[in-house]
């Protein structure tokens, strides 16, 4: 699984120029499924995200979870976290998980973190425009 996670004040997903998804002071996700994951790697991937101190205190350390500010993330699947550029011009993406494996992980995984936080989602597959304000900014990737 890799993730790319990122510190924001707000964030929004459209469909078709529908807000299918939005939020306030949390995470944006961006969750790619590989042909290796598992429900074992989902709970795995929950804990962290939940307890990784990425928000500042009052002395601008960053020593707050989402959980400790009452954030909510913004799920968006991005398969192509996976892509291999190494060779020729077209992005190969090979590594990620055909629809059928990944579907049902992403669907657990945001299922996994609504037991922790508020969540809002994208649309598996869908074209997505995804809208943020970058909050520091602080952006990591995650693989798993």
């Amino acid at each position: 699984m890799k993730i790319v996670l990122q510190r924001v004040k707000s964030a929004s997903v459209e469909v078709e120029s529908k807000t299918v998804g939005k939020i306030n002071q949390g995470l944006l996700l961006l969750v790619g499924v590989g042909h290796s994951d598992t429900e074992a790697t989902i709970l795995k991937v929950v804990d962290k995200i939940i307890q990784l101190r990425v928000f500042s205190d009052d002395k601008g350390k960053m020593n707050l979870s989402i959980k400790d500010i009452l954030g909510e993330a913004l799920v968006v699947s991005q398969f192509t976290l996976f892509a291999k550029t190494e060779k020729g011009n077209r992005p190969s993406f090979t590594e990620a998980a055909p629809p059928s494996v990944a579907i049902p992980l992403y669907e657990y995984f945001i299922q996994e973190l609504r037991k922790h936080i508020v969540v809002e989602c994208g649309i598996f597959g869908a074209d997505m425009c995804v809208r943020l304000e970058n909050d520091g900014p602080v952006t990591f990737q995650m693989e798993f």
